[in-house]
């Protein structure tokens, strides 16, 4: 039973931790997409 919830806990602070990664990287991936953007409309 400890095991479960040890794993459980670890497995949210992963989540956690992914979400904050991805919101960190929203500019990067909002420049790189109007990058290609502009990329592809530009031609």
């Amino acid at each position: 039973m400890e095991l479960y919830l040890f794993l459980k806990i670890i497995f949210i602070i992963g989540c956690i931790v992914t979400l904050c990664a991805i919101l960190r990287n929203l500019d990067v991936i909002k420049i790189i997409l109007v990058y290609f953007k502009d990329k592809l409309l530009g031609k």
